[in-house]
């Protein structure tokens, strides 16, 4: 059974979203319904919200809420955020979800979804849904960006950007990683706008392609989620010096350098000590501590 977990810029909620979301005990019953299917996040209009779905996520368990009996957490895995909110409406004043579309008068939506922030969501306006919000990942004219063109992708890869729009279809195709990095991809060279954020360079060929790689901060093997917070933005030389921890970041997201190891060339095209790298515009999208914490452990260990 597919559901909605419904979010809210002023939750009072421990909610952690790419990790587990917190409810009130009136909503367990349907949560249970959910365990081992997925999900997805829409935003309320509360606090400025986009009143859209913005991610999808599976619902490994349900577990109590060790202090507070009449609460629960859905614990996620495989979170993804959508290249673009889909509006819980289209233009055409269509909802997304069937229980909305059947309402006799459409101005009710708003007391329709009260007392419903977790729900069921049928399985066709769940295929709908994630193939919306992934429309830019999965549109032919940006296989090339993306890297997902031909040889890049394997054959199972393939099948799934061909194959109908179907459930099943998008369940592999969320839990595929090919098709994940394109999306992680997507969404830090946006924010990044195509440019390094050590050596500043921006350089985007003919076919829109960028020099310019997305770098997991936390490695997706180690735990490490797709999300922007968990990503930066590096020419190819620095993305591979990073993925090896011989460059790194500091509590205020400067470079560290391991100087004996990295060639003295290379040192040039880096920022002087003490300067930030180059980082979104958006306070929100930066490196997240703690993930930053993680990747320097290793650097300090080499």
């Amino acid at each position: 059974m597919k559901g909605v977990f419904e979010i809210s810029g002023n939750s009072r909620y421990d909610d952690a979203i790419t990790e587990r979301y917190h409810f009130p005990s009136n909503y367990l019953s349907v949560a249970r319904e959910l365990e081992s299917d997925w999900i997805v996040y829409r935003e309320t209009r509360v606090s400025g919200g986009r009143m859209a779905y913005i991610a999808a996520a599976f619902v490994e368990r349900i577990d109590a809420d060790p202090s507070d009996p009449s609460h629960f957490y859905a614990r996620v895995r495989d979170y993804l955020e959508f290249d673009q909110p889909v509006p819980y409406r289209d233009g055409s004043g269509r909802f997304a979800e069937r229980f909305l579309r059947e309402m006799t008068r459409p101005g009710d939506a708003g007391r329709s979804l009260r007392g419903k922030s977790v729900r069921r969501l049928e399985n066709e306006d769940f295929v709908a849904i994630v193939n919306a919000g992934l429309a830019e990942t999965l549109d032919p004219e940006n296989r090339i960006r993306l890297e997902l063109d031909a040889p890049r992708i394997d054959p199972e890869t393939n099948l799934l950007l061909h194959d109908h729009f179907a459930e099943r279809r998008v369940e592999q195709m969320l839990v595929n990683r090919k098709i994940r990095d394109a999306n992680f991809r997507n969404h830090v060279l946006d924010t990044y706008e195509n440019t390094c954020a050590v050596t500043g360079l921006r350089i985007v060929n003919g076919g829109g392609k960028a020099e310019a790689q997305a770098a997991h901060i936390w490695s997706v093997a180690g735990g490490g989620p797709d999300i922007v917070q968990n990503g930066v933005a590096l020419s190819a030389t620095a993305h591979w010096l990073f993925d090896r921890h011989l460059i790194t970041f500091d509590d205020n997201l400067c470079l560290l350098v391991s100087h004996n190891k990295v060639p003295s060339e290379l040192l040039q095209l880096f920022p002087p000590a003490g300067q930030q790298i180059r980082l979104p515009r958006d306070q929100s999208l930066h490196p997240r501590p703690e993930f930053v914490a993680r990747h320097r452990e290793r650097f300090a260990g080499i």
